[in-house]
């Protein structure tokens, strides 16, 4: 399939793309926020982080990533599925950043991090948020999560 714009448009539509205080981040922050959780965005400390968590709970040795679900490949996701046009390069971009994605999560419970990942799609709506709101102490503080936030069941087990 052909692209609907042309190269140039294409190019400043995937420029205004942001990769930090987007709208999901935004909204994960108030709840914390509101929840009495205090974090850190751009401290000396975080840049030294692998993969450069989107929040940082020093006081809970815990990163939070807020991942979209297009740019990270949510499996079944409503919002995600891989473009039609360059499919190929799509669809090797994506798997890139799962790769990548698994990686830095490793290195991080290595150096004793606790790492929560939340999707996009669970701060969509203000039922979603209110869903996310209810496990968010759970998720931070005494269990680790199996399965990530936003799949149709998050299980757990004991923090190592």
């Amino acid at each position: 399939m052909v692209d609907v714009f042309s190269r140039e448009k294409r190019s400043e539509v995937m420029s205004r793309i942001r990769g930090s205080n987007t709208g999901p981040e935004r909204a994960l922050r108030s709840m914390l926020h509101r929840l009495g959780y205090r974090f850190t965005l751009h401290a000396p400390n975080n840049r030294r982080l692998p993969g450069r968590p989107d929040l940082v709970l020093p006081k809970l040795r815990t990163v939070i990533f807020v991942h979209g679900c297009f740019w990270h490949g949510h499996e079944h996701c409503p919002a995600f599925r891989v473009p039609k046009s360059r499919t190929e390069w799509w669809t090797a971009k994506i798997a890139g950043n799962k790769k990548r994605d698994t990686r830095v999560e490793a290195e991080l419970r290595d150096l004793g991090w606790h790492v929560v990942t939340i999707w996009e799609c669970a701060l969509k709506t203000r039922a979603d948020r209110e869903w996310l709101e209810k496990r968010l102490p759970r998720l931070l503080e005494e269990e680790t999560p199996v399965l990530r936030v936003a799949d149709d069941e998050v299980t757990y087990r004991t923090r190592k």
